[in-house]
């Protein structure tokens, strides 16, 4: 049985990607109307450099999550991200998770916060969120995931019965 959570958006994401995206459609639409003819190159770079960043944002944007009795999938929009959960050590919330954090690689608010990140508390950790007020922590053998979905509460218990079952069998 499956198990779907939603990524809702905090008020900081949607702010930051309208900005993002004028600030980037405004480039674009610069490189095309003010760029002279005699330099084709220059124009095609403004026009498409911000429209590839766009695009790409949109692919690596987090979608929900499902929850099915052996995995955790982060969904996107052309594929979802599996982690199994026989590897999951430990889940709890923690609203606080991304403060303070450096982005190694990734996005760190055009439509998603997701890549790589590290924090003094977390150390180097994964991000697959779109509302970091909501974080939920999963620490795995090899890895540490942050996710944000719209019941923390009712994913986290179902995490822990999730460990529970595992632990008695």
């Amino acid at each position: 049985m499956a198990l779907e959570f939603r990524a809702p958006w905090s008020r900081s994401l949607k702010t930051a990607s309208r900005i993002a995206v004028l600030i980037l459609l405004g480039t674009a639409a610069a490189g095309i109307l003010l760029m002279p003819a005699r330099m084709p190159l220059l124009r095609v770079l403004l026009a498409g450099l911000p429209a590839g960043v766009l695009v790409t944002a949109l692919l690596f944007m987090v979608s929900g999550y499902t929850l099915t009795a052996t995995a955790l999938e982060v969904r996107r929009p052309l594929w979802t991200t599996t982690f199994a959960l026989s590897d999951l050590i430990s889940v709890a919330g923690d609203a606080e998770a991304l403060q303070g954090s450096l982005r190694l690689f990734g996005n760190g608010g055009l439509f998603s916060f997701s890549g790589i990140f590290w924090n003094r508390r977390l150390g180097l950790f994964h991000a697959y969120g779109t509302d970091p007020g909501r974080a939920v922590v999963l620490k795995f053998r090899k890895r540490t995931i942050v996710i944000t979905p719209d019941d923390t509460q009712r994913f986290i218990v179902r995490v822990r019965t999730h460990l529970a079952s595992v632990a008695t069998q």
